[in-house]
């Protein structure tokens, strides 16, 4: 996992919905910025995606910086192609820039690891929270509620510490191309 205090990995990446380059300098002057990796066909991000349009709407308002990034490999992965992308945020209701990490590339700067992860920068995009939305699952009967991510986004809002507890987020590994899977270069 990236290690807290870790300065937010830079990006440049395309939008599907509106066919411009987003970049991390164009959140300069929000608060937070919270980084989350999702895709379309991932059973774990369906099942909290009501939940993220209104996350997404909550940070809106707050003035914080949001944004989804798939990074799948959509040759392995058609699902999660751009044009689906869009598709899928509009009928989510997701209001925040979903963006497309063809080269994967920011995703292994962020040490992402799954569908959904999120990434909490406080204003010094230093990371202050990394890990699960909540602890609700497909099947386990808990709420969806953004619980744990609202609590450390609240905290940094409130200049106050984040919970020291952050539990890792669970969902669908990343579809890495070949090649880029983590630990790929190391061998």
């Amino acid at each position: 996992m990236l290690s807290l205090g870790t300065p937010a990995p830079g990006f440049r990446l395309p939008n599907p919905a509106t066919e411009r380059q987003v970049s991390i300098g164009d959140f300069a002057d929000a608060p937070a910025l919270v980084v989350a990796f999702l895709c379309n066909h991932c059973p774990y991000v369906r099942h909290i995606r009501d939940a993220l349009a209104y996350f997404g709407r909550d940070c809106e308002r707050l003035g914080v910086a949001f944004v989804g990034i798939n990074s799948n490999d959509v040759r392995a992965f058609p699902a999660d192609a751009p044009a689906k992308m869009v598709t899928e945020a509009r009928s989510a209701g997701w209001t925040f820039p979903y963006l497309f990490d063809e080269t994967q590339v920011v995703a292994r700067g962020h040490q992402a690891a799954c569908t959904p992860d999120f990434y909490l920068f406080d204003a010094d995009r230093r990371l202050v929270y990394r890990g699960q939305f909540d602890d609700s699952r497909p099947g386990n009967g808990r709420p969806v509620t953004g619980g744990e991510l609202r609590r450390a986004l609240q905290a940094v809002l409130n200049g106050q510490p984040v919970p020291a507890r952050q539990l890792p987020s669970m969902g669908s590994n990343i579809k890495w191309k070949p090649g880029n899977e983590p630990g790929y270069f190391n061998r």
